[in-house]
């Protein structure tokens, strides 16, 4: 009965592998930067005295709503694949959009971690802040099609991951 069962989760792991092709990864990083951020967020919010069991509540909703981001990417990109393979074109890309997604939530994650760590007084290198929101702006030059320099700009003491207007 042990080795059917270790059967079935290699059989299933390995489906999953082929299907979400190179997404597999970036989604295994989303998942765990996800519960990390869950984790300093609650240990944060137990820190500062706002511990609440509705906003532990509404942060798991978030967190499975990035999972429907992501799958609503994937789709966009089976979608558009599809047609463009019945025209004739084959770009032999599969997974653009659902790739752009996931990275960008992965940054979105990395900050709020350190806006966490933050919260708990853990001392932040400023480079690293600054490097993360970096790597965010250029997700979304490339994801606009905007040329270098012409996307948003962050100030660099401000730490809660919005774009100066």
């Amino acid at each position: 009965m042990k080795d059917f069962f270790h059967i079935v989760v290699a059989g299933a792991i390995g489906a999953l592998a082929a299907y979400f092709n190179v997404l597999l990864i970036p989604l295994i990083v989303l998942a765990i930067v996800m519960l990390i951020d869950y984790v300093t967020g609650m240990a944060g919010a137990s820190y500062s005295g706002k511990l609440s069991s509705r906003v532990g509540i509404m942060g798991i909703l978030k967190k499975a709503g990035y999972f429907a981001l992501v799958a609503v990417g994937m789709v966009a990109d089976y979608l558009i694949s599809s047609a463009l393979v019945e025209i004739g074109i084959d770009l032999k890309i599969t997974y653009c959009f659902g790739m752009i997604i996931t990275v960008w939530l992965i940054i979105n994650e990395l900050i709020s971690i350190l806006e966490n760590l933050g919260e708990l007084d853990v001392p932040l290198p400023g480079f690293l802040v600054n490097i993360i929101k970096v790597l965010k702006s250029k997700v979304e030059e490339q994801a606009e099609g905007k040329p270098d320099g012409e996307g948003k700009r962050y100030k660099e003491d401000d730490n809660d991951g919005t774009d100066e207007t």
